[in-house]
C-alpha cells in the first residue's frame, strides 16, 4: 500500500482503536479512568485534524469502534433469537453501529467549524457538544442512549453530580476531565489544569454526601424472582405449563411485601390464561398479605396488545403498560413491514400504553414500573416523580445472551437510581436481578443465567433531585448557549477578517 495512504490512514485507526478501548470503562469491567485517557487521545487527535471533514472522520471513527466494541449484542438477538441469517445481521449490527456512530462525528465536525482556541474548545465547547449529541440520540428515531459516557462513571466521585445533572452532564464532565488531561502535558498550564480536576472530583465527592431524598414509611421485603428460562423456549408452546408451574412455586415460596417477577414471565395474553391461574397467583400472594407484580403481553382488542404488567394480592389490581417500545423488537416502524418476514420475534408489534400512567400503589409505597429498556431514559423515569417512593424494573435481557449488555443494564439502573434518589429493585428473566439502593449501590444481586429469587428490603423515599425537578433542560440550554457562543465568536472573527 502506497506509504501516503497509510500515513493517512493512521489517524482513524487510532481513533477506532480508542473508540474500542473505551468499552472496558464501562461494565463488566469498570475501568472507570479509562473514558478520560481515551477521551483525551481523541482530542489530541482532532488537534492534528486538518479540516472540519477529517475531524468528523475521526469522530465518526471513534464512535465506530465504541459502539461495534460495546453493542455488538444486538447481532446476538437479530441472528441467534431472532433468527435472521448471519450475514444479514451482520450488515444490520455493523449499519446500525455506523449510524451510532455519526453522533461522534458530528461533535468531530462542529468542534472544528466553530472558532475558538485549542484550549477553550477542549475545555468548553467538546464536552458541551458530546453532551447534546448524546441528548440527541437519547431521542433520534425513538432513541438509544447505550454508552453514554456518564454511565462510566457510577463508582466515581463524579456520580455526586448525577442528581444534579443526570447521565449527561456527567458525560460533560468526563470531556471537561479529558480535556484537563490533555492539558496537563503543557507545562505553563499544568498547575492549574491539575487543579481543575481535582476540584471537579472533590465538588462531586461534596455533592454525594448530601440526601435528597428523605426515607418514606419502613422498608419494605421484597422478592424478586429469576426464572432463567431460556430465550428459544420461553414462547414455546409446550414448555408453558412448565414456566408457569415454576413462577407459581418460586411466587408461592415468598412471603415478603412485594414479590417481582420478569417481563412477560407469563407468555400468553391475559385473555386467554385460565382464571384459575389468576386467581391462584393473587390467593397466594394474598395470603400473607402481600403483592405480586407479574409482567404478561396485555390484549384489549383485536391487533392491539402491550407489553405490561399486572399486579396481584393484597392491594386492588392495577396494571402498567410499556410506553417506550424497542423498534423491529416491539413494534415496527412504517414502511419496514417487510422485516417481519426475515425476523422471528414473537408479538413484534406492540401497542405504546399512555403516557400519563400512575404509580401503583403496592406494599404500602407508590411504585414507578418499567419495563425492559425504559429505564435507559431518564426524564421518561422521572415522569412518575416525585409522586413514587420505589423504582422497579421488569426485564428479559435473555434476548441478547451471554454478553456485555446484561451488565450495562445493571449500570444503566444504578444511573437512575442516583438521578431520582430511590431505590431501583430489578427482576430479569435471566439476570441480573437486583436491589438497588438511593445512591446506585448494588445492595444484593444474583448471578446471571441461574434461577432463584433474591430477598432483601427496600426503603421507599420522598423528595425530590435537581434532575427529577427539571431534567435535562438545564444542560440541553447551557450546551445550546456554549455552542452559540463560539458560533457568535466565529461570525465576528470572520467580520473582521473581511474588513
Amino acid at each position: 500500500m502506497n506509504p501516503a495512504v497509510l500515513r493517512h490512514l493512521r489517524a482513524p485507526l487510532a481513533a477506532f482503536l480508542l473508540g474500542a478501548a473505551t468499552v472496558a470503562g464501562f461494565a463488566p469491567a469498570n475501568l472507570a479512568p479509562l473514558p478520560f485517557l481515551t477521551g483525551a487521545g481523541l482530542l489530541w487527535l482532532w488537534q492534528g485534524a486538518a479540516s472540519p471533514r477529517r475531524a468528523a472522520a475521526l469522530g465518526f471513527a471513534f464512535g465506530l469502534g465504541l459502539f461495534l466494541g460495546g453493542v455488538s449484542w444486538v447481532y446476538v438477538s437479530l441472528h441467534e433469537f431472532g433468527a435472521m441469517p448471519a450475514p444479514l445481521a451482520a450488515a444490520a449490527t455493523l449499519l446500525f453501529c455506523a449510524f451510532l456512530a455519526c453522533y461522534p462525528a458530528l461533535v468531530g465536525y462542529l468542534q472544528a467549524r466553530l472558532a475558538g482556541s485549542v484550549a477553550a474548545r477542549q475545555l468548553l465547547l467538546i464536552p458541551a457538544l458530546w453532551a447534546l449529541s448524546e441528548w440527541l440520540r437519547a431521542w433520534v428515531f425513538t432513541g438509544f442512549p447505550w454508552l453514554s459516557f456518564g454511565y462510566s462513571q457510577a463508582d466515581t466521585p463524579l456520580a455526586g453530580y448525577a442528581p444534579l445533572v443526570g447521565v449527561f452532564g456527567l458525560s460533560w464532565l468526563v470531556w471537561l476531565g479529558a480535556g484537563l488531561l490533555l492539558t496537563l502535558t503543557r507545562v505553563r498550564k499544568r498547575r492549574s489544569a491539575l487543579a481543575g480536576f481535582v476540584f471537579v472530583l472533590a465538588l462531586g465527592y461534596g455533592l454525594a454526601q448530601i440526601e435528597w431524598t428523605r426515607p418514606q414509611g419502613e422498608p419494605v421485603s421484597v422478592s424478586l424472582v429469576q426464572g432463567n428460562i431460556p430465550q428459544d423456549l420461553k414462547w414455546d408452546a409446550a414448555r408453558f405449563a412448565a414456566t408457569v408451574q415454576l413462577y407459581q412455586r418460586m411466587s408461592a415460596r415468598s412471603a415478603a411485601r412485594l414479590t417481582v417477577l420478569p417481563e412477560t414471565a407469563i407468555p400468553r395474553f391475559l385473555d386467554l390464561l385460565e382464571p384459575g391461574l389468576v386467581d391462584a397467583l393473587a390467593l397466594s400472594a394474598r395470603s400473607h398479605g402481600g403483592d405480586l407484580i407479574i409482567g404478561l403481553p396485555v390484549r384489549d382488542a383485536p391487533g392491539r396488545y402491550t407489553n405490561s404488567v399486572l399486579s396481584l394480592g393484597a392491594s386492588p389490581t392495577q396494571r402498567y403498560d410499556k410506553i417506550h417500545l424497542v423498534p423491529f423488537g416491539e413494534f415496527i416502524p412504517p414502511g419496514f413491514g417487510w422485516v417481519l418476514s426475515i425476523l422471528k420475534i414473537p408479538m413484534a408489534d406492540f401497542s405504546r400504553g399512555g403516557a400519563a400512567q400512575a404509580p401503583l400503589s403496592l406494599a404500602g409505597q407508590k411504585i414507578a414500573v418499567n419495563i425492559c429498556y425504559e429505564d435507559a431514559f431518564g426524564e421518561e423515569i422521572i415522569r412518575a416523580l416525585p409522586d413514587a417512593s420505589l423504582l422497579v424494573n421488569v426485564s428479559n435481557v435473555a434476548w441478547f445472551g451471554d454478553s456485555l449488555a446484561p451488565h450495562q443494564h445493571l449500570q444503566i439502573a444504578r444511573l437512575r437510581a442516583l438521578e431520582t434518589g430511590r431505590s431501583m429493585l430489578r427482576a430479569t428473566n435471566t439476570g441480573m436481578t437486583a436491589i438497588i439502593d438511593h445512591r446506585g449501590r448494588i445492595t444484593a444481586v444474583l448471578p446471571a443465567f441461574t434461577e432463584g429469587t433474591l430477598e432483601g428490603n427496600a426503603q421507599g423515599r420522598s423528595g425530590a433531585t435537581p434532575y427529577v425537578r427539571w431534567g435535562n433542560t438545564p444542560l440541553v440550554l447551557l450546551a445550546l448557549l456554549v455552542c452559540g457562543l463560539f458560533a457568535l465568536r466565529g461570525r465576528r472573527s470572520a467580520a473582521k477578517q473581511q474588513t
